[in-house]
């Protein structure tokens, strides 16, 4: 981390004795919650029903959940919550977010040969990237079985595709509400930056956290920030009307993300401006309304980009070997179980 020096990591480190993910439970829930909300009628509609929105809302909170499993786990998923960038807009003084290279492998290649840790820095465009991708498939797979279960070639395929698609429809909601919780992350300028728990040699003490009449256990800005302070002051009503229109990009996903993120990382500043105010601490409606419209920005890109995962399902492939989505809704292949990979 370039920019902090080694007693200011020290004492971040001290504050925050375990990784801080964005947002806490409740922002989390937020920001999985109003997207589904706000998704059009287009997408289907099992995602909208009471059961399937309380799902994947709750699941906007996995990740955080999964900490603790072990070594080789956490150390695979722990860094898909952040970017470290630092004020030179740089990844290590490597990479900016309009120059990324095209996988995580060549990321990390790349840092390695600059003698720098890969896992020091994190890799959230590429989690989200990724989990966007898999959604995409999953829908493919279920624009698919829609139309086998409907008029697959016998009586034991259409039963197949079936029950495929309620088992695709879980997986939906597991993978949207799991993907969700790093959209999420996104939105918060924290986790854009290697000023993720305080900024000592430019402001004074912002790292005296909690606030009286705060647990103890709340430690550093960051963790009180995204946790508590979201808890007392934000609800459900105000992200949803503080949410962005649909936006079609009209760009592939490794240019959307990229851009999501740049306009994260580009309020850093103001968050550690409005801390030296007093604002976090006081609560102020500056504080709060910054807070909304960055849960609010998180919800978007969620509903947004599940809309645009939809629309891209519709010219994918499934199948091994592989068999067009827009064929097979078009009636010119009959699908048959085998049609999922014969043997």
């Amino acid at each position: 981390m370039k920019s902090v020096s080694a007693a200011a990591l020290a004492i971040a480190m001290a504050l925050s004795p375990a990784p801080a993910f964005a947002w806490g439970a409740t922002g989390h829930e937020l920001v999985t919650g109003a997207a589904i909300d706000k998704l059009s009628k287009d997408v289907p509609a099992f995602l909208k029903t009471t059961t399937a929105r309380w799902q994947i809302a709750l699941l906007g909170r996995e990740p955080d959940r999964w900490r603790g499993a072990g070594l080789v786990h956490d150390r695979e998923r722990d860094q898909a919550h952040y970017l470290d960038v630092g004020d030179d807009d740089k990844i290590n003084g490597l990479y900016t977010l309009d120059l990324l290279p095209a996988t995580r492998g060549d990321f990390e290649k790349g840092l390695r040969l600059e003698g720098v840790e890969p896992n020091d820095q994190g890799y959230l465009p590429y989690a989200i990237i990724d989990g966007y991708q898999q959604v995409a498939k999953d829908f493919a797979y279920w624009r698919a079985s829609n139309v086998g279960a409907k008029k697959g070639k016998t009586r034991a395929d259409r039963d197949f595709f079936a029950a495929e698609m309620k088992m695709r429809e879980m997986l939906l909601i597991r993978d949207i509400g799991v993907w969700s919780h790093y959209v999420g992350d996104g939105s918060q300028p924290l986790h854009l930056s290697d000023h993720y728990n305080g900024w000592p040699e430019r402001y004074p003490d912002p790292m005296t956290y909690p606030p009286p009449g705060q647990p103890p256990e709340v430690r550093g800005l960051h963790t009180y920030f995204e946790g508590p302070f979201v808890k007392a002051n934000i609800t459900a009503a105000q992200v949803k009307a503080a949410m962005a229109p649909y936006r079609d990009c009209a760009c592939p996903i490794d240019k959307r993300v990229p851009e999501y993120l740049k306009t994260t990382l580009g309020l850093v500043r103001t968050f550690y401006q409005l801390v030296t105010t007093g604002a976090l601490r006081d609560g102020t409606p500056e504080m709060r309304a910054f807070t909304t419209q960055r849960l609010a920005a998180g919800a978007s890109e969620v509903r947004d980009l599940v809309e645009d995962a939809w629309k891209a399902s519709a010219t994918m492939t499934v199948g091994y070997p592989v068999i067009s989505v827009a064929d097979i809704e078009s009636g010119k292949v009959v699908l048959t179980r085998d049609s999922y990979g014969a043997d």
